[in-house]
C-alpha cells in the first residue's frame, strides 16, 4: 500500500531536546542546536510549551520568529498539526499569527482553527494590563487577547534568513525550492542518499510519490562514482 503524508502527531520531545531543536531552527535559547529539527514539529512543541505551561518568553520568541520566517513555513503540514493538537490555546495562538500574516494566503485555514471566544494569554489580570498598556498589535483583533507589555519583540532573539540558511540545510533547500515536502525530502536526500522512497517519505511526513521522484531527481543529479560533488555557493 502506497504511502501517504502523515498527519498523526509526533510524539512530543523531552524539554531539552525541544530547547536544542528550537536553537536549531533559529531561536535564540542557552543551549546547543538539533542541526536536523523539523521545522513544524518544532514549531507545534514550542506553541504547546508556550500556552500550555505558560512560559511567555518561549511564546516572545515563536511569535518574533514567525514574524521573521513565515515565508519558509510548509503551512500545509503545520495547519494539519495545529488541527490535531487537543489544546485549545494551542490553536487560538496559530490562529492569531495566522491571521497577523493574512497577507500570505497560505495560512488562511489555519487561521481559522479558532471560532470561539478570544482567549486571554494572561491567566489573569488582562484587563487591567489591556487598559494600561493597550493590546499587542500583532494580536489585534484575533481569537488571543495580548496586552503590549507581555511578549518581548527583538530581531536579536532570531536568527535572519541568510543565517538560518547557512546552519540549517533543510531550511535552505525551502528558500531554494520553495517550503515544501519536496524540499525538505532533498535536504535529508544530501544528509543520507541511502534512504529509500519509503524512509524518505516517512522522514519527510511527505508522500510516497513525492519521495520517489525526488529519489529519482536526485540520483540524476548525483555526481559520477569517483566525482566530487562542485561546491555549492552555500558551502563553506
Amino acid at each position: 500500500m502506497a504511502y501517504s503524508r502523515a498527519i498523526a502527531l509526533p510524539a512530543p520531545p523531552a524539554s531539552d531536546e525541544l530547547t536544542s531543536a528550537m536553537v536549531g531552527i533559529g531561536m535564540g535559547f542557552a543551549a546547543s542546536a538539533a542541526r536536523t529539527s523539523n521545522i513544524e514539529d518544532t514549531l507545534l512543541f514550542a506553541s504547546s510549551e508556550g500556552m500550555d505551561r505558560d512560559d511567555f518568553r518561549v511564546v516572545a520568541i515563536l511569535t518574533t520568529w514567525f514574524g521573521v520566517h513565515a515565508p519558509y513555513v510548509n503551512a500545509d503540514r503545520l495547519t494539519k498539526l495545529v488541527s490535531a493538537h487537543r489544546s485549545v490555546r494551542v490553536r487560538a495562538l496559530w490562529s492569531a499569527l495566522a491571521r497577523w500574516q493574512a497577507k500570505d494566503r497560505r495560512f488562511a485555514r489555519l487561521a481559522r482553527l479558532h471560532r470561539g471566544p478570544p482567549l486571554d494569554l494572561l491567566s489573569t489580570g488582562t484587563e487591567f494590563q489591556l487598559k494600561r498598556h493597550g493590546e499587542d498589535s500583532r494580536f489585534a483583533g484575533s481569537g488571543l487577547r495580548v496586552p503590549a507589555n507581555v511578549l518581548r519583540d527583538r530581531a536579536a532573539d532570531v536568527l535572519s534568513p541568510a543565517e538560518l540558511s547557512r546552519r540549517h540545510r533543510a531550511y535552505a533547500r525551502r528558500v531554494m525550492i520553495g517550503p515544501s515536502y519536496r524540499a525538505d525530502m532533498w535536504a535529508a536526500l544530501e544528509e543520507d542518499p541511502r534512504l529509500s522512497a519509503a524512509a524518505l517519505a516517512r522522514k519527510t511526513y511527505g508522500s510516497f510519490a513525492t519521495a520517489w521522484h525526488v529519489r529519482r531527481d536526485f540520483a540524476m543529479l548525483a555526481p559520477p562514482p569517483g566525482r566530487k560533488p562542485a561546491r555549492s555557493a552555500r558551502s563553506g
